[in-house]
């Protein structure tokens, strides 16, 4: 390797949001991340469920009156006269 091209290659730790460090090594220092293998639930088998801007509620709202064992509409013709007779009872109101 040729002498002082590279750059300083100094310890650094990497800390994560839930709380653990990892000590390394890196040109850039030390810095923090949101998510590392001790909390993503990839690796630990759990999962969290955030909610952005309302999209549980929507998806829950979306599919609360289907059927119990997840059973869809058969067909085009049917969502679509079931959204039609949606839409003429909203306008009666």
């Amino acid at each position: 390797m040729k002498p002082g091209i590279h750059p300083d290659y100094k310890e650094a730790t990497i800390s994560c949001a839930c709380g653990v460090a990892y000590p390394t090594q890196s040109t850039r220092g030390s810095f923090s991340v949101d998510v590392c293998s001790a909390c993503h639930p990839f690796f630990t088998g759990k999962q969290r469920m955030m909610d952005t801007a309302g999209r549980v509620e929507r998806f829950r709202k979306k599919y609360e009156n289907l059927p119990a064992g997840g059973a869809q509409l058969s067909s085009k013709k049917e969502k679509a006269a079931k959204r039609a007779s949606k839409k003429a009872a909203d306008g009666e109101n």
